[in-house]
Parts: structure tokens; C-alpha cells; sequence
């Protein structure tokens, strides 16, 4: 996040095929801050479900600049990446505070939380898991996202915790 200290810019830097570790590395060693939201996305392989991450906007990167210094000419020469994004000669600035809002839906690796859509005495649907298909009563919602399930099982109730994109409102 910015402080009072330095005034930062952000940039959208259009990366090469398959090169944003290698765009991140280098920018973070010139002393630039990068940031990739990324996204949990579920495909089917056969007969099962996998969960892969996956760029929330791919062959993109968000690059911020301290306005004192206006190095920004330098991102275009790094290795991994293409080029800034521009409307003329200039390369154009992202709102500093459309980057913070995406940073505040993330967690510390980048990856999107997901939204909490049940409140505590919802009844719903367990979606994945052991406890597919299981109805139960949404007990809890915690701070980080965990939802907190009462479960009927062989006539006791059992305490379950889950993400929420495991649960649908019944």
C-alpha cells in the first residue's frame, strides 16, 4: 500500500506468452512493486473436478512507479514483458484506487477471497466434498471467509467448516 512517503503509479504492463514469473522477478528487482490477482478456477478432467489458479486478467500485470522518480521507461526494456499499455506516446495510469480495492479483495498471495453470499442461519446445500449434497444450517461466518455448517448426521449434529463457494443457499 502507498504511504505518506512516496506517491505511486500505477501501470498495466502487457507481459510476453508465459513469462509473468519471470516479468515479476525482474520488475521487483529494479525496486518495482507488482501486482497479479489470480482466481481459483474448477474444470472438469474426466470424471473428477481440479481446481487450478489462474490470472484474474491474463498476459496482464499491475506495476506501480514512485511519480518522484518516473522511471517507467525501464518497464518496457524488462525481461518477460511486452510492453506498457497506452493510449498515444504516453503510457496510461490506473486508478491507484481500483489496484487498492483489488488488493483488498485478495488475500497475501494475490488470490481472490471469495465473496461470503450466506449469513449465519441460512440453510444450505454442502456442493463438494465428503458432505455433498448434506443439508445443513449455517452456524458461523468467520472473519476469513470460513463458514461454520451444522450438520444432521445419523441423528447428531455435527460442526463442519467450509469455503463458501462449497456451499448454495438451500
Amino acid at each position: 500500500m502507498a504511504d505518506s512517503e512516496t506517491t505511486e503509479i500505477w501501470f498495466l504492463a502487457q507481459l510476453k506468452p508465459n513469462c509473468a514469473r519471470i516479468a515479476v522477478r525482474n520488475l521487483e528487482r529494479q525496486g518495482f512493486r507488482t501486482f497479479q490477482p489470480l482466481q481459483q478456477e474448477t474444470v472438469r478432467r474426466e470424471t473428477r473436478f481440479a481446481h487450478r489458479i489462474q490470472p484474474l486478467f491474463p498476459g496482464y500485470l499491475f506495476v506501480a512507479v514512485d511519480a518522484r522518480d518516473g522511471g517507467w521507461t525501464a518497464i518496457n526494456g524488462t525481461q518477460g514483458v511486452t510492453r506498457l499499455v497506452s493510449f498515444g506516446s504516453r503510457p496510461s495510469t490506473v486508478p491507484g484506487d481500483l489496484v487498492e480495492a483489488l488488493m483488498a479483495r485478495c488475500d497475501s498471495s494475490g488470490r481472490l477471497l471469495p465473496e461470503v453470499t450466506v449469513k449465519t442461519g441460512d440453510e444450505v446445500v454442502m456442493t463438494g466434498g465428503a458432505f455433498a449434497e448434506f443439508i445443513g444450517r449455517v452456524e458461523h461466518v468467520d472473519a476469513d471467509q470460513r463458514v461454520w455448517v451444522l450438520l444432521d448426521i445419523l441423528g447428531r449434529t455435527t460442526r463442519v467448516g467450509v469455503t463458501p463457494d462449497k456451499l448454495r443457499v438451500a
